[in-house]
C-alpha cells in the first residue's frame, strides 16, 4: 500500500478517495490474515472431539477497526504530519541552555518517582492490594529494563547484533539456582558469581564471532542461545531437564533479617516495637515484593551508571567507533578483538545479574523461561527505545511490558467482544501492532537524539534528523 505524500494543495475529494481505496485494501489483507486466527476457533466438545467454532462478529469488528484506522491515518494523520514537517525546519543541535527545568532534571525526577512508586501504590490500593501493581508493573518491567540496558551495550553501543542474549540470562539464573540449592550460599555471594559466569560465557561466544558481522553474527548468536537452552533441557543430571529447579533460596537483607513470616528472623520480629507501632506495620508477604522492587531498581540503576561511565572511557568510544565503521576503527589502531570481547562480556554480565535475581524471585526455573522469544522481546525494546539511549529503552520497556501486563486488567473489553474474549491472549498481537506503529511514527526509536561522549567546550545533542536510522 502506498503512503500518500502530504501536499498542502492536494484536493480533499481525491485524498478521501485514495484513503477509501487504501482502507479497502487494508480490510482485505486483514480479512485474509485474521480469518483463521479470529474468525475460526478450534475447541474440544464433551466427547473430546475437535470442533470448529465460528466467531464472525468478532472477526467483522477487527476488520472494521483496521479499515477505519487506515482511512483515518491516510486521510488525516499523514497530511497533518507532512504539513507539520514542512513548516518546521530541521534543527541540527539541541542547545541545553534553552531547556526547561523539568527537561534538565528529568532523570533525577524519574528516579525520585520510581523510589516513591511503592509508597504511592500502598497509599491508593492498600498493602495487600499493592502486590499486583508492584510485582507486575514494577519488578517485571524493571527486569526487562535491566536486560535491555545490558543488551544495549552489545547492540546499541558496539553495533553487534545479538539474538541469543537470553542465554546469558539463563546462565545467571541457573548459576544461582544450582549453587544456592546445592551449597546453600547467600544471594549476595552468588550475585557477582552469576555475573562473572555469564561474562565468561560472553567471552566464549565472542571468540568464534570476531570476524562475523551483520546477519552472520545474528545467526551465530541465535544458535548459541538455542544451544544453551537445549543443554539445560537435556542435561538432566545437573539441570533436572524440563522439570526445572525448585526450592531456590529467597533473598534476605544481607543475612540480618528475612521476609518469611514463619522464620525467627522475620522483619517484624527483628525491628524494634517502636518502629512497628509508629508505621502500624502488620505481618504481610507484601514486604518481600517491595524489597525485590527496590533491589531490582538498584541493580538497574547500577547498570545505567556503569554504562554511562563506560561510554565516557576509551573503551566506550571504541565501541561507538566499532559501531559506526569497523574498517575505520581498525585504521585508527583500535584493537577490535578486545573491543568486541569487552562488549560481549560486560553485556552478558548484566544479563547474568538479572538472571540471578529472576531465579531468586521466582523460586523455580526451567528452560522454557529462556526461549528465543525472550531475546526477541529484549532486542525489540532496545530498537524501539532508540539504540544507545538509556531513557528511550526504559520508556520502551514500560510501554511494551507494562502494556502487555495491563491487558489483564482490561476486563471491560468483554463487553465489546463478548464474554468469551480473553484480552491477555492477544498480547503478542498487540505487541506486534505497537512495534509497527512505533517504527512508522519514530523510526529511530522513542529517543532518537545522540549525546556525544567527547565534546569541545560544550556538549550538544545531535537531533534524530542527523543520526543514522536505527541508532540513538
Amino acid at each position: 500500500m502506498s503512503v500518500i505524500s502530504a501536499a498542502p494543495g492536494r484536493d480533499a475529494p481525491n485524498l478521501y478517495a485514495q484513503a477509501a481505496r487504501e482502507a479497502l485494501f487494508a480490510g482485505l489483507i486483514a480479512a485474509g490474515l485474521f480469518f483463521f486466527f479470529i474468525g475460526l476457533e478450534s475447541a474440544q466438545d464433551i466427547s473430546n472431539r475437535l470442533v470448529i467454532n465460528t466467531r464472525w462478529g468478532l472477526f467483522a469488528i477487527v476488520v472494521a477497526i483496521v479499515m477505519v484506522g487506515r482511512f483515518l491515518f491516510t486521510a488525516f494523520v499523514t497530511p497533518a504530519v507532512g504539513a507539520r514537517r514542512a513548516r518546521r525546519a530541521p534543527i541540527a543541535v539541541v542547545d541545553e541552555r534553552n531547556e526547561s527545568f523539568l527537561r534538565r532534571h528529568r532523570f533525577k525526577i524519574m528516579i525520585a518517582l520510581l523510589i516513591l512508586y511503592p509508597a504511592f501504590v500502598i497509599a491508593t490500593a492498600g498493602l495487600q492490594g499493592s502486590l499486583k501493581w508492584v510485582n507486575n508493573f514494577g519488578v517485571q518491567v524493571l527486569i526487562y529494563v535491566m536486560l535491555a540496558w545490558g543488551l544495549n551495550i552489545v547492540v546499541g553501543l558496539a553495533g553487534l547484533l545479538d539474538l541469543g542474549y537470553v542465554a546469558f540470562y539463563a546462565v545467571g539464573a541457573y548459576s544461582y539456582a544450582l549453587l544456592g540449592t546445592e551449597f546453600g550460599l547467600s544471594f549476595w555471594i552468588l550475585l557477582p558469581a552469576a555475573g562473572l559466569m555469564a561474562a565468561f560465557w560472553g567471552i566464549l561466544l565472542g571468540f568464534p564471532v570476531l570476524r562475523l558481522r551483520g546477519d552472520y553474527l545474528a545467526i551465530v548468536t541465535l544458535a548459541f542461545g538455542e544451544i544453551i537452552r537445549l543443554v539445560l533441557l537435556n542435561w538432566r543430571e545437573v539441570t533436572n531437564g524440563s522439570a526445572g529447579i525448585s526450592g531456590i533460596p529467597k533473598i534476605t537483607f544481607f543475612g540480618l533479617f528475612d521476609f518469611n513470616i514463619s522464620s525467627p528472623d522475620y522483619i517484624l520480629k527483628v525491628l524494634p516495637e517502636s518502629v512497628i507501632t509508629l508505621f502500624a506495620l502488620k505481618p504481610s508477604g507484601a514486604y518481600y515484593t517491595i524489597f525485590l522492587y527496590y533491589l531490582i531498581l538498584a541493580l538497574a540503576l547500577l547498570t545505567a551508571f556503569v554504562t554511562i561511565r563506560l561510554r565516557r572511557l576509551p573503551v566506550g568510544r571504541a565501541w561507538e567507533a566499532l559501531r559506526e565503521d569497523e574498517i575505520a576503527c581498525r585504521s585508527l589502531g583500535i584493537n577490535t578483538t578486545n573491543t568486541k570481547l569487552t562488549a560481549f562480556a560486560i553485556g552478558a554480565m548484566f544479563g547474568g545479574f538479572a538472571g540471578a535475581f529472576f531465579a531468586a524471585r521466582q523460586g523455580f526455573i526451567n528452560p522454557e523461561s529462556f526461549v528465543f522469544l525472550q531475546s526477541a522481546i529484549i532486542l525489540a525494546i532496545v530498537v524501539l527505545g532508540g539504540m544507545g539511549s538509556l531513557s528511550g529503552i526504559a520508556i520502551a520497556a514500560l510501554v511494551m511490558i507494562g502494556g502487555m501486563e495491563i491487558l489483564r486488567e482490561m476486563q471491560f473489553l468483554k463487553l465489546v467482544f463478548g464474554q468469551g474474549f480473553t484480552p491477555e491472549l492477544y498480547r503478542m498481537l498487540l505487541f506486534g501492532v505497537a512495534m509497527v506503529v512505533v517504527m512508522v511514527w519514530k523510526p529511530r526509536g522513542f529517543v532518537g537524539s545522540r549525546e556525544p561522549t567527547a565534546y569541545l567546550r560544550q556538549a550538544r545533542a545531535v537531533s534524530s534528523s542527523f543520526t543514522k536510522e536505527g541508532h540513538g
